[in-house]
Parts: structure tokens; C-alpha cells; sequence
């Protein structure tokens, strides 16, 4: 079992790893973001969750420097200019962004370079920090899809980031990967690094978040400890939206109680 230190707030003088100030985002006429404020401190695993639509990935997006809020603010360690950071934020999207013609190692390799890292032996740890053998002679386009998301984190963090952002890491992923990217999240946080993960399954990360953030058409409606209360509310949630999802279609009064013209989806 991992342990998750306690969570809290930041401490006055402390500059926050990220700040979202009255944060909006349209796309046309739809706003994916309505006057997020937030604020987290370093040295945290915090998760955004919340239904499909509900504004993470675009939050997500905003953080990293690769999309620019419609109005309000976004700071990282106290910088509002990307050039400023970048460096020191590491990026996993929901798609892999992995060369499938090449090897693991071969991807890693590439990928440290662009951060001026030619180290093979560090691009090997960072494999193995994630449970993937750096010998494996194998292409990634033969890979699992646990192999895959394996490798992508061990991409985003090459470089030894303060800052990991995570876009649904664990989606399709098979136990045993989870569990290793997650002890590496744990391992990033008990060195002091920030981490925000989107995703829909948090109970990958039980004992290794600290904090969840609920977000709702696109505006914050909650933020806790993530714990078992916690996880209890975001079942709940998740329970009432599918019920929500429910419907039932009939073309004809029933006689005889059956379920023709029924259509639950």
C-alpha cells in the first residue's frame, strides 16, 4: 500500500506549482472553462475529475502552455509566460505521441534529446522506473497498450520534470501497468514534484492522490482530501450520471408486459 501524506494548502509565501485565475475558454459559442480559479501547491498528486465534457482535458491543455484562456490567468511556479517553464513541465496526453517504428529505448532516447539529454543510461532508468526492460528488442507498434502508457509516462518524465500533467493515463490499461505508473507518481510526489492527472478511474490512485477537483460544465464544483468519503461522493456522481443516461422508448401502450419497443441505452 502506498501512503499519501496529508493534504494542504499552500503555506503563505509559498509560490504555487499552478494557478488558474478566473480562467474561461470558448470554442465559438461553447465555453469548455467558466471562471476556473484554482490553486495548487507543490508537491501534490491532485486529480480532475468529473463527466465526459466537463472541462479537464481543456484545463489540462491551458496548464501545459498549448492552448491560451479566452479570459483570466494561468501561472505556473509564478510565471505566466511559458518560455519561463516549460522546461520544467513534462506532458502526457491522452494519445501516446510514440513512434511505433522504433523501440522503447530508441523513443525515449529521441524524445530526452529534445531536451538536451543524450544519456542513454538515464533514458534506460526511466524505463525501468516505470517496469519496462530498456533490452526488450521489440517495436513499439508491438506493444500492449499497458506497455504503451508505460512508456508514454516514462517520455514525460525523462527530463525529471516539477510538474507532470497526465491526460488519462490509465485508460485501457491493464492492472499490473497501473499499478507501476502508479508507484512512480508516488515516487515523483515524495521527491517533492507536482502532479495532475485527468482521469476517470481514481482508484488507481487510492493511497497516492492527495486531492480531487471536481469540475461540472465546464466550472469547479468541488475540491476535497481524496479519500474514502471522497471516492464514496465520485461513485455517487458517477452512479446518478448513468441513470441519468437511461432511456426508455415505447411506440405503444405494453398489453401484455413485455419489452418490445423498449430502448435502454
Amino acid at each position: 500500500m502506498i501512503s499519501a501524506p496529508p493534504a494542504s494548502a499552500p503555506t503563505t509565501g509559498t509560490v504555487a506549482a499552478v494557478e488558474l485565475h478566473q480562467v474561461s475558454k470558448h470554442f465559438g459559442s461553447m465555453a469548455a472553462l467558466r471562471g476556473v480559479s484554482l490553486n495548487i501547491a507543490p508537491g501534490m498528486v491532485t486529480m480532475l475529475l468529473g463527466e465526459n465534457g466537463a472541462g479537464k482535458s481543456t484545463a489540462l491543455r491551458l496548464i501545459a502552455g498549448l492552448a491560451v484562456p479566452t479570459r483570466g490567468t494561468v501561472a505556473v511556479f509564478g510565471q505566466s509566460e511559458r518560455e519561463e517553464w516549460k522546461a520544467r513541465l513534462g506532458y502526457m496526453p491522452h494519445a501516446s505521441l510514440l513512434y511505433e517504428e522504433l523501440g522503447g529505448l530508441e523513443n525515449l532516447e529521441y524524445f530526452a534529446a529534445l531536451y538536451g539529454i543524450h544519456s542513454r543510461p538515464a533514458c534506460r532508468k526511466a524505463m525501468e522506473e516505470v517496469g519496462l526492460d530498456p533490452g526488450l528488442q521489440r517495436r513499439v507498434g508491438q506493444y500492449s497498450q499497458g506497455m504503451r502508457q508505460r512508456l508514454s509516462l516514462a517520455r514525460a518524465v525523462v527530463h525529471n520534470p516539477d510538474l507532470l500533467l497526465l491526460d488519462e493515463p490509465f485508460s485501457n490499461v491493464d492492472a499490473g501497468s497501473a499499478s507501476h505508473m502508479a508507484q512512480r507518481l508516488a515516487a515523483m510526489r515524495d521527491a517533492g514534484k507536482s502532479v495532475i492527472v485527468v482521469t476517470h478511474q481514481p482508484q488507481v490512485l487510492d493511497g497516492v492522490a492527495d486531492e480531487a477537483v471536481f469540475l461540472a460544465e465546464g466550472r469547479l464544483a468541488d475540491r476535497c482530501r481524496w479519500d474514502a468519503a471522497a471516492m464514496q461522493k465520485f461513485e455517487a456522481a458517477s452512479l446518478a450520471s448513468r441513470v441519468k443516461g437511461v432511456r426508455i422508448v415505447s411506440d405503444s401502450p405494453r398489453r401484455h408486459g413485455g419489452t418490445e419497443g423498449q430502448d435502454v441505452s
